[in-house]
């Protein structure tokens, strides 16, 4: 019989919750196909506040729960990304996983918006809190980078430029609040299938190298939203279009109700409009409700604190 694995040493308290916020891609720019089927990336995040909460407490042995809309589609066995990144923290201590996890989603699921990726920050860091295991800020990274391209970011938050896949990070300088709208979309995308459809009406195309915009970075560091909005760019967007022509009208309806810039988030199918401050956010969210053109519309602004324990 095989010896059983020690369970982790538990923090003072039995529970720990982190809240961990969503993101939105101001620019994301994907180069050409690399060997490894991956693309080169220049992916520059913005943390926003909407935000998931994950809680952990000590099990009999590893369980995951959700609640908050759309749970229905978040798969509660180990290919879940939080159980994902329980395993693989407990793994590197050699303790056992025995942890239940709870999810409470406020992030739209499948939406391009990195609540897959935010739940596996928001465990990680719960579960190294609650067993002590004193990981440094570079070894979650380190376990980050290996779970997904957006879950380094979802740890840090802030702003960052991504590079790689995206989860090679350098920390970016914002000189101010941005307001943002975003506008849920029926269903979700998966991101594989945009980048393969980004691919395929790229064709032949020579592609260049994914670079950052000197101008956005800039206008990250002003705090300008009139020169932010000039320079957003998704290169994932025309293929997350293509999947789900219905997003044209909503990109429209938002840009017709005030919004300075609009562009689908990370690969869709939500889609963010960036505001000039927070009454002119309203007015574009009014406009988007009353457009009938999404299911649920959300204003809120970035960016925002990373993964963090309350």
């Amino acid at each position: 019989m095989a010896e059983a694995l020690p369970s982790g040493p538990s923090s003072r308290s039995s529970v720990v919750t982190v809240r961990v916020p969503a993101k939105v891609n101001v620019q994301l720019a994907v180069g050409p196909l690399r060997s490894d089927g991956f693309h080169d990336l220049a992916n520059v995040f913005l943390a926003v506040g909407l935000y998931d909460e994950v809680t952990v407490t000590p099990a009999d042995s590893l369980r995951i729960t959700c609640e908050g809309p759309d749970a229905e589609h978040v798969p509660l066995d180990a290919t879940n990304l939080a159980a994902r990144a329980a395993i693989a923290l407990a793994e590197r201590h050699g303790l056992a996983p025995d942890v239940h996890i709870h999810i409470a989603k406020d992030i739209p699921v499948a939406g391009g918006m990195a609540g897959g990726s935010a739940d596996a920050a928001g465990a990680l860091l719960a579960c190294d809190t609650l067993w002590g295991t004193g990981s440094t800020q570079d070894e979650l990274l380190s376990i980050c980078a290996d779970l997904g391209s957006d879950v380094p970011f979802s740890l840090v938050g802030g702003a960052a430029l991504g590079r790689g896949r995206g989860e090679i990070l350098t920390p970016l300088e914002v000189g101010g609040t941005f307001h943002w709208v975003f506008a849920v979309a029926d269903g979700g995308l998966s991101t594989p299938a945009v980048y393969r459809e980004c691919d395929r009406l790229r064709g032949d195309a020579d592609v260049p190298g994914a670079e950052p915009s000197a101008d956005l970075l800039e206008a990250l560091r002003t705090g300008d939203p009139g020169a932010l909005a000039a320079t957003l760019v998704n290169d994932l967007q025309p293929a997350a279009v293509s999947l789900r022509p219905s997003l044209a009208a909503t990109l429209s309806a938002g840009t017709e109700g005030g919004a300075l810039a609009a562009l689908v988030s990370g690969s869709g199918p939500t889609c963010a409009f960036l505001a000039k401050d927070a009454d002119a956010a309203s007015a574009v969210a009014a406009a988007l409700t009353a457009s009938g053109t999404c299911r649920a519309v959300r204003v809120t602004s970035g960016p925002a604190e990373g993964a963090h324990v309350r």
